[in-house]
């Protein structure tokens, strides 16, 4: 089992910044995909950012060029920079996680945290 936790989240004014971390512990020795979600209230849950364990990234057309998604791999761990935030980027965060190693064994299931709220107003 893999357990997800976020950090970072909270208030800012639009044209500010925030870093959102997730951090991976349980069972693992790396991921193939890491990610993030966001679900804004009355909207579905949308990919905002993904990682790959290749090195690909993938945005979500609405933060190109403003949200940057990275890891640490040493430790698990990966994180979001938001900048340039607009009121449209309020929603809650989700990390996500899918492909697990565990030496030679890969667990294919998908894995959430609990989720972040952003709320970007004055």
């Amino acid at each position: 089992q893999v357990q997800l936790e976020e950090s970072g989240g909270g208030l800012v004014q639009p044209g500010g910044s925030l870093r959102l971390s997730c951090a991976a512990s349980g069972s693992l020795d790396d991921i193939n995909v890491m990610a993030w979600y966001r679900q804004a209230p009355g909207k579905e849950r949308e990919l905002v950012a993904e990682l790959l364990r290749t090195g690909g990234r993938d945005y979500a057309d609405s933060v190109k060029g403003r949200f940057t998604i990275a890891s640490d791999n040493a430790k698990n761990s990966w994180y979001l920079q938001m900048n340039s935030l607009k009121s449209d980027d309020t929603a809650v965060y989700f990390c996500h996680a899918a492909g697990i190693w565990k030496g030679t064994d890969f667990d294919n299931s998908a894995y959430w945290g609990e989720g972040i709220p952003v709320t970007v107003s004055f």
